[in-house]
């Protein structure tokens, strides 16, 4: 399977408690999407991942089969969530998945500062990731699909 056949919905943070659950970092547009996800990820086998509940924000409760206390949970941390493209819901007209916009130009006041390398959310709003090390804010920014840029503020 190639990489760009998988999207990435999550992370995993730390253990939760002492019964193998964990702490998961969502980056999906609701944490509850995790209930109907089928998650992959290079610990975990399909059907093994479970959602528990939402905690807080963007961060749910999970535990993956065979992982049954603090320690074992533990090798987890970092573990990248992914689920398979085509398992994401379709797109309206003029809607994007932000993986779609990776290797698009960035502009601002109309001169390129760099392609987009990714995205983060600290709690305060998408940020792009410029292949420059610089990163901007994601908010009011305007993404032009046919031209592959994106005007940021």
């Amino acid at each position: 399977m190639s990489d760009s056949n998988k999207i990435l919905v999550g992370k995993i943070v730390a253990p939760q408690g002492i019964r193998g659950e964990f702490r998961v970092q969502s980056f999906a547009q609701q944490p509850t999407d995790f209930k109907k996800f089928n998650i992959i990820c290079d610990k975990c086998e399909s059907k093994q991942f479970h959602f528990i509940r939402v905690l807080k924000n963007n961060v749910i409760i999970a535990k993956i089969d065979g992982f049954d206390d603090r320690n074992a949970v533990e090798t987890l941390r970092g573990t990248e969530l992914f689920i398979l493209r085509e398992d994401l819901p379709k797109l309206k007209e003029n809607e994007y998945y932000q993986s779609d916009l990776i290797g698009f130009d960035v502009v601002r006041d109309g001169k390129k500062i760099g392609k987009v390398d990714g995205f983060q959310n600290f709690g305060g709003g998408d940020i792009i990731e410029i292949d420059n090390g610089e990163m901007v804010s994601f908010i009011g920014a305007s993404v032009d699909i046919q031209n592959k840029t994106i005007k940021v503020l």
